[in-house]
């Protein structure tokens, strides 16, 4: 039988066993698949199960609010605030996966509530109240944690932060800072990566000041396969954390950046925050 002549609740139900970016697709096969396509059938199941859990912690009043299904989840695709402001929810478009972005705010920094090491201050770039600022510190330490079952099963993730570096920030890129993913109790991913691009002219005059100093920490350091900074689509710079499958049960992500093995004193890097997202 072909499908166009299939009921169209038969149609709506096959076309949401597959993804939102193939439901797109199939709204061009003809206008009875354009109308199953818009069925509050199909756009329920690509909504995550806890959808209602998240309306109420974005401080929405009510689903009724949307005219269907679909509008819905297109709200999503574009970010919502939840918690207090203090995460970002989103769903990827075309999978339909779920991603977060835990604000500084929601992150363990080690000083961050002394004046002294830490600035907390509002940011017309970020989608948070606040940001945090390093003044100055000679031990960086990161962490966010997320749990499992709050993110799409079956799913691999990738964990990164999500930072800024101000025109005077120092000592960022003299030690790679290690990076680390944790799943329950069993360690998943572990990298290195630089948390700042240097211009060639800074990087000169820190050579100059430092050199003693990079010559003895770099038998501590393996150049090689350290990521690095890389720009974002919203203007912030991302570096990647790590990564983890997440299966079907219930553990505790720990997501962490530490640098305390060069010592040297280092500032002017810009925390947003980190984000937990589907790998390509």
């Amino acid at each position: 039988m072909e499908m166009n002549k299939l009921p169209e609740g038969c149609v709506s139900t096959i076309i949401s066993l597959t993804s939102p970016a193939d439901a797109c697709r199939s709204s061009l096969v003809s206008s009875s698949f354009r109308s199953a396509v818009e069925s509050d059938v199909v756009w329920e199941r690509f909504l995550p199960s806890d959808y209602q859990d998240t309306i109420s912690r974005s401080g929405e009043n009510n689903v009724k609010n949307f005219s269907s299904k679909k509008e819905l989840f297109l709200h999503f695709c574009n970010a919502v605030l939840i918690d207090g402001g203090k995460k970002s929810f989103r769903l990827e478009k075309s999978s339909g996966k779920k991603c977060f972005i835990l604000s500084a705010r929601e992150l363990s920094i080690t000083w961050s509530d002394n004046p002294e090491f830490w600035i907390w201050k509002s940011s017309p770039e970020s989608r948070f109240a606040e940001v945090a600022e390093l003044k100055s510190v000679s031990k960086l330490e990161i962490e966010g944690k997320i749990r499992t079952q709050k993110l799409s099963p079956n799913t691999r993730y990738g964990a990164y932060l999500i930072m800024k570096t101000n025109s005077g920030a120092y000592g960022l890129d003299l030690v790679p800072a290690e990076t680390s993913v944790e799943v329950g109790s069993q360690s998943v991913s572990s990298n290195k990566a630089y948390l700042t691009n240097q211009d060639a002219k800074k990087q000169q005059m820190e050579c100059l000041f430092y050199s003693n100093r990079r010559q003895m920490l770099k038998p501590r350091v393996l150049d090689s396969g350290i990521n690095g900074v890389i720009e974002r689509k919203d203007g912030w710079m991302e570096i990647e954390v790590g990564e983890f499958f997440n299966g079907e049960s219930d553990e505790m992500v720990k997501m962490s950046v530490r640098e305390i093995k060069g010592y040297q004193l280092k500032g002017g890097l810009v925390i947003e925050g980190i984000e937990v997202r589907p790998k390509k």
